[in-house]
């Protein structure tokens, strides 16, 4: 089966499309963003008029023909203008990041939903092969980036680059001459921005792609430190450790240094210019106004100096947050868990029913069926070859075999976690292929090894089966499940709240839950993998008890490595290399002394 990869859906990006995908956000927030443009505009023209009243005050310092109060009167209107420009440009100033702040709010809003709910679409196998942390890090690191873009880098972009373009209005506007040497600075700082973002460009993709492997291994090493300690490998963790958290370092340096550069050396070169431009100005022009134009003009060098080192600084921010964009739209890109079923399930009381073309429906007996099955996770490492076996209506199933037989393998083929490469599952005659994926999924019942509690109460946790199931369905549940005892035994009873995956109950406990859980959905087919695997002979017997109840009139199918818990099964599947080697009860089994003969005599043995 192929893997669901980054590398094999992902859409070719690069930054100018990223962003260009990223502004249709935009639409969210329209009028916002209109609000915020035009406060954009107004700033940068109230900063630039600014600066353009040099030239007027320097001109009449110079003038010696009017009297001082006209001069005087008239210098104090020019500084009354200038302070209401200033004031102008610190009002917008407030209102155009108060304004993109709301609108990245609105946006990172629709693009956490979006990815979640994405999440949730795509197939268990993307899950298999991602770490926790390597996934969260999307909702945290890319995400955080992206928003900063939006908030700050875009914004601040927009104002320098508004505000060069008008700054080079106004140098034409003053002086042809002395634009000239201006048009030499542009060239070089192209040339210096252009080779600092081609670097920065790939060293942030690393740097984002190294957190979230830092991030991964953190993860996974902090929910396995139990076992570190038992182990004592500490000191093999922290080198690993080191490995790649010396990887994110160098990336890390090598994009802040490139962004580090990049103003000292626009700043040192502005400062050249307004030298030489000074130097170069004080012979060029001449005759009346000549001051107040080099001096207006010096103003407008350094505010494109200014400019020019903004727009480097944040177009190295906006590759960092376009990394982690990208990142985003990538996981965006892949393609959803398919599913092309037509046939319904629909639940009637407690019943199940199937609903063919004719819409006449049909009573769910829970007969499964493998014809012939192919089926492996990687290319050429086949783990079903040619399985066929059966569970008539009402059936108690059980596999054994050694560890990567395929036992678990089967249980998540019957609920299409992952889709066969040959051969056919049938449920009822129909191919699961034709049912739809969350009606078939639905009518299973499953308890798994590994027992997932949320944060909630136990009424939730019992609840989350059958969403729609009543207090009572789910305390009935917990009496099957031989679950009521302890969890009245709580301080709050059912509304006891649990945390941290049901850290303040037993394991034995957690998977009483998990059991209760899947007695609630009331399913005709139920799927035990390991169901007491972590419980104790006792709460092992207490849970067969509630189980027999449950499983009367299901089929059922249980994979457990203690033999003593499968005696009692319709039918005993011993796999062996994907292959159903021996079948038949447990006396006929152990009749035949086969491999479920060894099995079974080396557990009795080991007992």
């Amino acid at each position: 089966m192929a893997k669901v990869e980054l590398r094999n859906y992902r859409k070719a990006q690069t930054p100018v499309r990223t962003l260009l995908r990223l502004f249709r956000y935009f639409k969210h927030c329209r009028l916002i963003l209109i609000s915020a443009v035009a406060s954009i505009i107004v700033y940068t023209v109230a900063t630039i008029a600014s600066s353009y009243l040099m030239r007027p005050l320097v001109d009449l310092l110079e003038n010696t023909v009017l009297p001082h109060s006209e001069v005087y009167a008239k210098y104090l209107a020019l500084l009354i203008g200038l302070a209401g420009l200033y004031l102008l440009s610190a009002v917008t100033n407030y209102l155009l990041n108060r304004l993109m702040l709301e609108c990245s709010t609105v946006i990172m809003r629709e693009l956490r939903t979006e990815l979640f709910a994405k999440m949730q679409r795509l197939p268990v196998s993307y899950f298999d092969e991602n770490t926790n942390g390597s996934l969260m890090s999307y909702f945290t690191n890319d995400i955080e980036a992206t928003n900063e873009l939006l908030q700050h880098s875009i914004t601040q972009m927009l104002i320098s680059a508004i505000s060069l373009v008008g700054t080079i209005a106004m140098m034409l506007v003053l002086s042809m001459k002395l634009f000239a040497i201006m048009v030499v600075l542009a060239g070089i700082v192209t040339v210096v921005v252009r080779i600092t973002t081609r670097v920065s460009s790939r060293s942030y993709r690393a740097q984002q792609k190294n957190a979230a492997t830092v991030n991964g291994f953190i993860e996974e090493m902090i929910s396995g430190q139990r076992d570190i300690k038992v182990f004592t490998h500490e000191e093999k963790v922290m080198e690993d450790f080191s490995t790649i958290n010396e990887a994110l370092f160098t990336a890390s340096t090598t994009a802040t240094t490139i962004t580090s550069i990049v103003g000292p050396i626009l700043n040192n070169l502005s400062h050249i210019f307004y030298a030489i431009t000074c130097a170069v100005g004080v012979v060029w022009l001449t005759g009346e106004g000549a001051g107040g134009i080099l001096i207006t003009f010096l103003q407008y060098i350094r505010n494109f100096a200014t400019r020019v080192s903004q727009i480097s600084e944040q177009f190295n921010s906006i590759m960092l947050a376009l990394a982690g964009a990208e990142r985003i739209f990538s996981v965006l890109d892949l393609p959803n868990e398919t599913d092309e079923g037509t046939v319904t399930l629909e639940r009637r009381g407690d019943e199940y029913d199937w609903v063919p073309q004719d819409g006449v429906p049909v009573p769910l007996r829970g007969d499964v069926r493998f014809h012939d099955v192919d089926f492996s996770y990687v290319e050429g490492k086949p783990v079903l070859q040619g399985l066929s076996l059966y569970a008539k209506p009402g059936q108690k199933i059980a596999f054994v075999g050694s560890t990567g037989a395929g036992k678990t393998t089967i249980t998540n083929l019957i609920n299409r976690f992952y889709d066969i490469q040959g051969g056919q599952i049938t449920y009822d005659g129909i191919d699961v292929r034709s049912i739809k994926k969350d009606d078939l999924r639905r009518s299973l019942g499953i308890v798994l090894q590994d027992t997932h509690l949320f944060t909630g109460t136990v009424m939730e946790n019992i609840r989350y089966g059958r969403l729609e199931a009543s207090d009572e369905d789910c305390i009935r549940a917990a009496k099957i499940a031989n679950a009521h005892y302890f969890i009245s035994h709580l301080p709050q009873g059912y509304d006891t709240v649990l945390y941290s995956d049901g850290a303040n109950l037993s394991q034995g406990q957690r998977q009483l839950l998990a059991i209760a859980r899947a007695a609630v959905s009331e399913a005709p087919v139920l799927i035990l993998d390991e169901a007491t695997s972590s419980v104790d002979t006792r709460t092992e017997k207490l849970i067969e008890r509630g189980l027999d109840g449950l499983m009367r009139g299901r089929t059922v199918f249980v994979i457990a490595h203690r033999l003593s818990t499968v005696r009692n099964a319709d039918a005993i599947l011993v796999l062996e290399k994907g292959k159903v080697i021996e079948r038949g009860s447990h006396d006929d089994l152990l009749a035949l002394k086969g491999k479920y003969y060894q099995l079974y005599t080396n557990m009795t043995e080991l007992a």
